[in-house]
C-alpha cells in the first residue's frame, strides 16, 4: 500500500536501549495474555496478531533499566492496554454502540480499588479480567497517592475513548487545542508515565502536582502521542475511518496537504520535546530546593525524569520496527553509516545541529519594542447578546474609592486615570447582568484587583529583574486567604489590603472546601504572573501549548468562573464540574475570551512593554510568519473553539445530563451555567471594545512604567507580619523598605506627607549584615558604579554594597522617571 505521506525527520537526541529481559518479557506475555483470554477465541487477536505487535519489544526499550519480573508485568500492562483498544474498536467503535460502550466502561473502575480488601466484581470480559489481576499485582508495591494518581488516569485513558466514539457518530474532526487536551486522556501516556515511576522510583508526593512535575508529564505525553499519529496515520485514518489523529486535524484546520501537516505535527513535537528538556534542567532543579526535598527524593524525580526521557526514545524505536504502524524503510533510511541497528533510528547528528537548533534559537532572538502600530481587529465571532448592569454608573463611583482605600492608587502603578480608562466595571456588568448592586461591586473590585496585579508584578519585579521578591509576594498572598480561620499576616501594600477584603467578603458563607477550591484558583493565577517574569528573564517565547495554557491562568480564568458559579449551591454534583464536556465547554470559553485579550493587546504588549507573552507572536515565531498571518491563524482558532462551545452546549452537555440522570433542578442550573458564560464571553469583548486600556491612541498618550511623579512601589515581602497599616487616604506613601533579617523580610509602611515624598524610597540594613552583592552580583575584578553615574537608556540599575559596609549603610533608588521603558 502507498504510505500518504513521507515520515519527516524526528528530533531525538538520546539513542533507545534495550532491556536485556526482552525474551523473558514476551514469552512470558503470551501466556498471560492466553490466561486472560486475549488470544484464540477471543475475536480481537491471534497469538500471531500479538508476536507481530511484539509489546515485549515495546517495553524493552521504554524500560530499559528495570528487572526481569517489573519488565515482565508492565509488558502484560501495555499487551491489556492495545487489547482494550481493539477490543473496543470492534465492539463499540464499528457498531456505534455508545450505549453499550458505556456500560461496558461504567464497570472498570470497580477493578481498581485502592483498597486491596475491597471486593471486586467476577471479570465477565478479557479486559475486566486482565484488570483485576494486573491491579492485584502492581499496587502492593506503591503508596496510596500513587493507586489514586494511577487510578484516575486509567480512567480517563478509558472513560475519553467516548469521546472518540461520540466523534465518530457526528462525523466531527477536532480543532487542533480541543484534540491535545483529550489525546492526552485518550492516548494513555499519562498513563504509562504511572508506570515510568513503578519501574524507576515514586515521585513524592509534595510535588506530584506541582507545575514542574504536571509539564514534564504531559510533555511527554504529547510527544508520544504526536510520534503515534505520524506513524499510525495510515491504520487509523485510511483502514478504521478513525477521526483523532493530529495529521487528519491540522489538515482539516490548515486546509492543507497531508505531507505539509505532518511536517508541522513533527515541529510540534519538536517544540514539546524541547519544552521537557527545558523544564527538566530549569524548573525541576529550582522545585527542588523550593520544596526542600531530601537528597532521596531528588534522587527520585531525577529517576523518573530520566525513565519519561528513556520511554520517548523507546517508543520511537518500537513505532520504527512494529507491524502495526506505517514504517516502511524507516530504520534503513535513518541510521548513518557505521552505527549499530538496535537503538540507533533515531540518530543524526546533522540534523539535531540545524533544524532542531534553530527553532530551539529562534524563542531566544526575539527583538523586544519593535514598532508594530495599532492592533488589527478582525471580524469576532459573538453570537450572544450583550445586557450591561443597570448599576454600572455607581460601580464606577465605588471602585475608585475602594481603589484608595486598599492603597492601590498610592503605589506607582495606577493612578486614577489608568483606573477610570480601563473601566472595570463596564467588565464586571457585561459578565453579571444581572447581579446586585453589591455583588457587582464585588465582581468589579475582583477584576481592579487582578489586573492590578497583573500591571504590578512585571512592572515592580520585572524591571528589577527580582524573581524570588515576586516568590515571597506570592506566598504572603496566599496567606491572605485562610481556609478555617488560621491567622493572615498584617497587609503590606494595596494587593495584600485588596486581597484579605475581598477574601472576607467573598467567603463569608463557604464550606472550607469551597474555600480552599477558590484559593487555589487565586494560587494558579498568581503563580502563573512569576511564570510569566521567569520567561521575561530569560528572553523566552513560550512553546505553543505551554503558552495557552499557561495563558488560561494568567487570564484569572478559573477565579472569574469560579465567581460564577458561586450561586449554584451544592446541588450539582462536583463530579459534573469535572466532566469533560464541562471542562471542554470552559476551556473553550476561557480560549476564545484570552484570545480576544491578545488580539486587541498586541502593541500595547509587543510595542510598548517588550512583552514574549502574546498569542499572535508565540504563532509568528513558531511558524516563522509575519503579523496578520499569525493573527489569521489565531482568529481561525478563536472560531473553532467558539463553535466548539456552540457544539457542546447544544450536544454534549444533554448527554451528560442523562449520563448523571441529573434532575430537572440541576439541569436548570447548569442550562443557567451556560448563559453566565455566554454573558461572559460577550461582556469580555465589549470591555475590550470600549475601555480605553489597548487603542493606540490611549497608548501614545499614556506613560507605560511607574506612574510619573509618584514613588514606585518596590515591596521587599517575606514572613512576617507587617507592623503598622498601609498608606492612609489622603497621603502620599514614601516607603521604607527593610530587607530580610533572621525572622524574614517585612516592608514596613510609613505614611509621608507630600514633601517627603520627593525623596526616593531608602534601604537600611540591620545590625549585622555583611557586605555581599545586592540586587545583581559582579565579578570582583569589574567597577562598581556610583549611585549617580548616568544609566544607558532602557536599563535597570545593579546596586552593590560596598566592602564593610555595615549596620549604617543605606543607599536610594534613582526616581521612577530614571528608570525609563523603551516604547
Amino acid at each position: 500500500m502507498t504510505q500518504p505521506f513521507e515520515l519527516p525527520h524526528f528530533y531525538m537526541p538520546y539513542p533507545a536501549r534495550l532491556n536485556p529481559h526482552l525474551d523473558e518479557a514476551r514469552a512470558h506475555t503470551v501466556e498471560w495474555a492466553r490466561g486472560m483470554g486475549m488470544l484464540e477465541g477471543s475475536g480481537i487477536w491471534e497469538q500471531s496478531d500479538l508476536d507481530a505487535h511484539d509489546y515485549g519489544l515495546l517495553c524493552a526499550y521504554t524500560h530499559p533499566d528495570c528487572d526481569g519480573p517489573a519488565l515482565s508485568l508492565i509488558t502484560d500492562w501495555y499487551v491489556w492496554v492495545f487489547f482494550f483498544d481493539d477490543h473496543f474498536l470492534e465492539t463499540f467503535k464499528r457498531t456505534q454502540d455508545r450505549d453499550g460502550g458505556k456500560a461496558y466502561l461504567d464497570r472498570l473502575p470497580l477493578f481498581m480499588p485502592l483498597d486491596l480488601s475491597t471486593p471486586v466484581p467476577e471479570p465477565e470480559n478479557p479486559v475486566e479480567a486482565g484488570l483485576a489481576d494486573l491491579w492485584a499485582r502492581t499496587v502492593p508495591a506503591m503508596s496510596v497517592e500513587w493507586r489514586r494518581r494511577f487510578a484516575v488516569s486509567t480512567e480517563h485513558l478509558l472513560n475519553e475513548s467516548m469521546w472518540e466514539l461520540s466523534n465518530i457518530n457526528e462525523g466531527r474532526i477536532a480543532n487542533p487545542v480541543e484534540y491535545i487536551e483529550m489525546r492526552r486522556k485518550v492516548g494513555g501516556a499519562p498513563w504509562s508515565a504511572g508506570l515510568v515511576e513503578y519501574a524507576t522510583a515514586e515521585v513524592p508526593a509534595s510535588v506530584a502536582g506541582t507545575r514542574p512535575l504536571r509539564v514534564l508529564m504531559e510533555t511527554f505525553s504529547d510527544g508520544v502521542h504526536l510520534r503515534n499519529d505520524l506513524f499510525s496515520y495510515q491504520r487509523e485514518v485510511e483502514e478504521e475511518g478513525e477521526l483523532s489523529n493530529g495529521i487528519l486535524v491540522l489538515e482539516t484546520f490548515f486546509g492543507c496537504t497531508t505531507q505539509d501537516a505532518a511536517e508541522t505535527v513533527n515541529d510540534i513535537l519538536t517544540s514539546r520535546l524541547h519544552q521537557f528538556e527545558h523544564t527538566a534542567l530549569t524548573e525541576v532543579p529550582a522545585l527542588a530546593v523550593e520544596k526542600g526535598l531530601t537528597p532521596d527524593q531528588v534522587a527520585a524525580v531525577a529517576a523518573y525524569t530520566q525513565g519519561l526521557q528513556d520511554w520517548q526514545s523507546g517508543g520511537h524505536e518500537w513505532h520504527m520496527r512494529s507491524s502495526r504502524y506505517m514504517n516502511e524503510g524507516a530504520v534503513e533510511g535513518s541510521r548513518p553509516p557505521g552505527l549499530a541497528e538496535f537503538g540507533t533510528s533515531a540518530v543524526d547528528i546533522g540534523a539535531l545541529l540545524s533544524a532542531a537548533g534553530a527553532e530551539r534559537l529562534r524563542r531566544y532572538t526575539h527583538v523586544p519594542y519593535q514598532k508594530v502600530g495599532p492592533s488589527l481587529l478582525p471580524d469576532f465571532s459573538m453570537p450572544f447578546e450583550l445586557a450591561l448592569s443597570p448599576h454600572l454608573d455607581g460601580a464606577r463611583d465605588r471602585l475608585t474609592g475602594w481603589m484608595h482605600e486598599k492603597g492601590m492608587l498610592q503605589e506607582g502603578v495606577w493612578d486614577e486615570d489608568k483606573l477610570a480608562a480601563y473601566d472595570l466595571p463596564l467588565c464586571a456588568a457585561g459578565i453579571h447582568p444581572d447581579a446586585t448592586e453589591e455583588a457587582l461591586d464585588l465582581g468589579s473590585q475582583w477584576l481592579a484587583w487582578g489586573t492590578y496585579g497583573d500591571d504590578y508584578y512585571p512592572l515592580v519585579f520585572g524591571h528589577r529583574r527580582d524573581l524570588a521578591a515576586a516568590k515571597l509576594t506570592t506566598d504572603r498572598l496566599s496567606a491572605c486567604m485562610p481556609i478555617d480561620g488560621e491567622p493572615t499576616p498584617l497587609p503590606a501594600g494595596g494587593m495584600e489590603h485588596g486581597l484579605l477584603d475581598l477574601w472576607e467578603r467573598t467567603t463569608a458563607k463557604m464550606t472550607p472546601d469551597e474555600r480552599r477550591k477558590l484559593r487555589g484558583d487565586v494560587d494558579k493565577m498568581t503563580e502563573s504572573w512569576v511564570w510569566e517574569l521567569s520567561n521575561q528573564l530569560q528572553h523566552r517565547i513560550p512553546d505553543p501549548i505551554d503558552y495557552l495554557e499557561m495563558r488560561r491562568a494568567t487570564f484569572g480564568s478559573d477565579l472569574t468562573l469560579n465567581l460564577c458559579r458561586l450561586g449554584h449551591g451544592p446541588k450539582v454534583p462536583p463530579e459534573v464540574y469535572r466532566s469533560g464536556p464541562v471542562r471542554s465547554l470552559e476551556n473553550a470559553a476561557i480560549d476564545y475570551a484570552m484570545l480576544i485579550n491578545d488580539v486587541f493587546s498586541y502593541q500595547k504588549e509587543i510595542e510598548y512593554e517588550g512583552e514574549v507573552h502574546n498569542a499572535i507572536l508565540v504563532v509568528q515565531n513558531f511558524f516563522g510568519c509575519d503579523y496578520p498571518t499569525g493573527l489569521g491563524i489565531i482568529h481561525d482558532l478563536m472560531t473553532q473553539r467558539m463553535q466548539q462551545f456552540q457544539h457542546v452546549a447544544a450536544h454534549e452537555l444533554p448527554v451528560l445530563y442523562e449520563d448523571f440522570k441529573l434532575s430537572q433542578e440541576v439541569r436548570g442550573i447548569m442550562d443557567g451555567y451556560v448563559a453566565q458564560l455566554q454573558n461572559w464571553l460577550s461582556g469580555i469583548l465589549k470591555w475590550h471594545q470600549d475601555c480605553h486600556r489597548y487603542g493606540a491612541a490611549d497608548l501614545a498618550r499614556r506613560a507605560h512604567g511607574f506612574v510619573p511623579d509618584r514613588a514606585p512601589a518596590v515591596p521587599f515581602p517575606g514572613a512576617g507580619a507587617v507592623p503598622g497599616p498601609g498608606p492612609q487616604a489622603g497621603t502620599e506613601a514614601a516607603p521604607v523598605f527593610s530587607p530580610p533579617t533572621a525572622a524574614g523580610a517585612v516592608p514596613v509602611f510609613s505614611p509621608r506627607s507630600k514633601a517627603e515624598t520627593q525623596a526616593p524610597p531608602v534601604f537600611r540594613l540591620p545590625t549585622g549584615t555583611p557586605a555581599v552583592p545586592v540586587f545583581s552580583p559582579r565579578p570582583e575584578a569589574e567597577p562598581v558604579p556610583e549611585l549617580d553615574a548616568p544609566t544607558p537608556e532602557g536599563a535597570v540599575p545593579s546596586f552593590t554594597l560596598p566592602k564593610g559596609a555595615g549596620a549604617a549603610a543605606e543607599f536610594s533608588l534613582p526616581k521612577a522617571e530614571a528608570v525609563p521603558t523603551p516604547h
